[in-house]
């Protein structure tokens, strides 16, 4: 208990220091004269600290001590500082570590370098959150999050398509956060590997036997290739259009651009005021439709003439809603009541 009480003293005074040896007392619920034996203990095992007089005074680490940190150039620093807490780790209830972490790291920097903190916070903020995609639930993460750390067996129920029920032993091998979406790889009994939303499990509950985890399994590899042959399986629609280049700098931005350029050319300058031919990737004309009747006439399908057709239908059915007799009864605002 004292090694662990002298550990956290020293965490004390490197991030808050100078402290007075009754704050000391208070913050580690021991007595003032066991707060003064413990730093008589540290200062004879080597750590300088240095006692102040005053009214602004009290117990510290020399600044030497505390510049561990002073390795790290001020770019490195405030990278680390552009850091916040993303949707996934507040999703996992891990947040308020990640803050505590940071604040002990901006405690350890040296007084030249410790404002680097605030300047790249008013500077920079990272919003990982996408404007439309709403938060999927996530009631059962925690407990899946503890399997995981425990390598524990869970008994989960699990939604399937057309609302059907399977349950199912896991062991659960790993989480992994896709934007704000969550997925849980686990091994069944069989010890086939698999992957399902956490928002699938309706029920989960954690068991007291743990589970052997497959030898070599790597994570993020086993993620990367699940993904790759995703993408090969899914049916995809192939798009092509005509886009300015307004249009195929925001096709490009959401991902749906596989390839472009110049009519006629192999490739496609920025600079170049000319349409792009570009083809798009979407999994199905209702998504492709949607996205493109977003760009108005920025863009136009030439294939597939399914698309083209139905782009045209929903124009047609818009100019009969907003031209004409529907017009005219805008123009005369609206009519009293009765």
């Amino acid at each position: 208990m004292r090694a662990d009480r002298l550990l956290l003293l020293l965490s004390l005074l490197q991030a808050r220091g100078p402290l007075t040896t009754e704050r000391l007392a208070d913050e580690l619920e021991v007595s003032r004269r066991t707060v003064l034996r413990d730093l008589y203990a540290l200062r004879v095992a080597g750590f300088p600290i240095r006692t102040t007089r005053g009214p602004a005074g009290g117990c510290s680490l020399d600044e030497e001590f505390r510049n561990r940190l002073l390795h790290l150039s001020h770019a490195e620093i405030s990278a680390l500082f552009m850091m916040n807490v993303p949707a996934p780790l507040a999703d996992l209830g891990v947040a308020r570590h990640l803050q505590d972490a940071l604040l002990k790291l901006s405690a350890s920097l040296p007084a030249a370098k410790s404002a680097i903190e605030e300047r790249v916070r008013q500077r920079v903020h990272l919003d990982s959150a996408p404007w439309s995609e709403s938060p999927e639930p996530t009631q059962h993460l925690e407990v899946v999050h503890q399997a995981v750390l425990e390598d524990r067996w869970v008994r989960a129920t699990l939604e399937r398509a057309f609302g059907i029920q399977s349950e199912r032993r896991m062991a659960p091998h790993g989480l992994v956060a896709k934007a704000t979406t969550w997925y849980l790889v686990w091994a069944g009994e069989d010890g086939h590997i698999r992957v399902d939303r956490v928002s699938r499990i309706l029920q989960a509950d954690l068991e007291e036997a743990t589970f052997a985890r497959r030898p070599g399994f790597d994570l993020a590899e086993f993620w990367n290739e699940w993904c790759r042959r995703r993408r090969e399986s899914d049916p995809r629609l192939c798009v092509v259009v005509l886009a300015s280049p307004l249009a195929l700098e925001r096709l490009r931005a959401s991902g749906a651009c596989e390839e472009a350029s110049p009519p006629g050319e192999s490739g496609a300058a920025a600079s170049d005021p000319r349409p792009h031919r570009v083809c798009l990737s979407f999994s199905s004309i209702d998504e492709a439709r949607a996205h493109l009747l977003a760009l108005g006439g920025s863009v136009e399908v030439l294939a597939p003439l399914a698309l083209r057709l139905s782009l045209a239908d929903f124009a047609e059915q818009a100019c009969r809603v907003y031209s004409g007799e529907t017009a005219a009864r805008a123009d005369e605002g609206p009519r009293p009541r009765a």
